[in-house]
């Protein structure tokens, strides 16, 4: 049975003296669930983050990684340097990175296949704008945006993989999209891993909800067969993130 995933998707929030204070605080909220709880911080806070949470039940994540190893890439952060600080998952395709700084399909794969290499778990984000759900075109983008993202991915490195549904239209707008919705693209998501590779490979992969998940929210999500927990936004930033993960436990 798969494990109740929680992430927490901070953005470009909280300063490294912020993340401190608030990761104290999550480390004694958090310190007796049963999810596996992921916590995706800036790139400043990285090494702090890791630090606290050292040998406590919440994993450190980074919010983007490049696909090459090392050079002339200002601005950009290698996997090798993420897993030197200790560094376990990564959020790769976040719509905000295809929208604001030209993550396409294609260097998601790229970054999908070097963070496998390191032993970092890709956290692979997916999902339709609301024009293409209008469209009746949502299904075939999504299983589109999943094919190329695990192009060249081996069954057994995909069995560590997260997938993330994130429906643009409902990302930090306070919508959220009906657990029927949810349900739908999410059992596409786990059909398509099943054709790429098998049932029992798609059975293994946790496929998380995100787009405006709250306190309100989370039990009906993680309630849904294909649905394995959440990606947290906004709510991540406050002590609701714990009251979250509190009733996704139960």
């Amino acid at each position: 049975m798969r494990q109740t995933v929680i992430a927490g998707n901070w953005k470009m929030n909280k300063t490294p003296s912020e993340t401190r204070l608030l990761l104290n605080e999550f480390k004694e909220l958090l310190k007796n669930s049963k999810s596996k709880i992921i916590i995706c911080v800036p790139t400043i806070s990285l090494k702090d983050a890791c630090e606290i949470a050292k040998d406590t039940n919440i994993n450190i994540g980074a919010q983007n990684v490049y696909f090459e190893e090392r050079g002339a890439f200002t601005g950009e952060t290698s996997p090798e340097m993420l897993d030197d600080i200790g560094v376990k998952y990564v959020i790769i395709g976040h719509s905000e990175r295809r929208k604001f700084f030209g993550d396409t399909d294609d260097t998601v794969n790229k970054k999908v296949i070097k963070a496998i290499e390191h032993g970092i778990t890709p956290i692979i984000c997916c999902g339709e704008t609301l024009s293409q759900r209008e469209k009746g075109v949502a299904i075939n983008w999504v299983r589109k945006q999943i094919k190329i993202a695990y192009k060249d991915v081996t069954k057994e490195q995909a069995v560590n993989t997260i997938i993330a549904y994130e429906p643009i239209w409902a990302i930090g707008t306070g919508k959220v999209a009906t657990s029927e919705q949810a349900q739908e693209v999410c059992h596409t998501i786990r059909k398509c891993l099943a054709f790429l590779y098998d049932e029992e490979t798609a059975e293994k992969i946790s496929i998380l909800y995100g787009g405006s998940v709250t306190k309100s929210s989370i039990g009906e999500i993680v309630s849904q067969a294909d649905i394995d927990g959440g990606l947290v936004g906004g709510a991540s930033l406050t002590s609701e993130f714990a009251e979250i993960v509190n009733i996704a436990d139960n």
